[in-house]
């Protein structure tokens, strides 16, 4: 397997374990980037989907990588629900603990970051 797989499949299998313990342990994952609201139910049901977003969007990326097939468009869901997460927390701003749209820029953004490099570096 050629380097830029075994890098794709690396960055991949680190976004299926977030998005398993984001499934597991919500609140105690993201009290920092929304505040105590995590505590409650329906905010856990919306975070346990996005951590399974995580999950099901990276296992498929890494079968692709894994497979010998294409990699890129998995990495552009990647990146999409990298920057659609800084829009959602950016426009959610004013109810968030200081320093979380921040936060969320510099987490996400290098998140999407790595995932363009990765993706112009496979098959090269």
């Amino acid at each position: 397997m050629p380097a830029s797989r075994i890098l794709a499949a690396a960055v991949l299998g680190l976004r299926i374990a977030y998005g398993a313990a984001l499934v597991a342990a919500p609140e105690r994952l993201t009290r920092r980037w929304l505040g105590p609201a995590v505590a409650d139910a329906p905010a856990q049901v919306a975070l346990r989907g996005l951590g399974a977003r995580e999950v099901l969007l990276h296992a498929g990326g890494l079968a692709a990588a894994l497979r010998g097939d294409a990699v890129r468009p998995w990495l552009a869901a990647s990146v999409a629900g990298d920057v659609s997460d800084i829009a959602a927390t950016v426009g959610g701003r004013r109810g968030l603990p200081d320093g979380s749209a921040p936060a969320t820029l510099v987490v996400a953004g290098a998140s999407a970051v790595i995932s363009v490099a990765v993706g112009a570096l496979l098959d090269r």
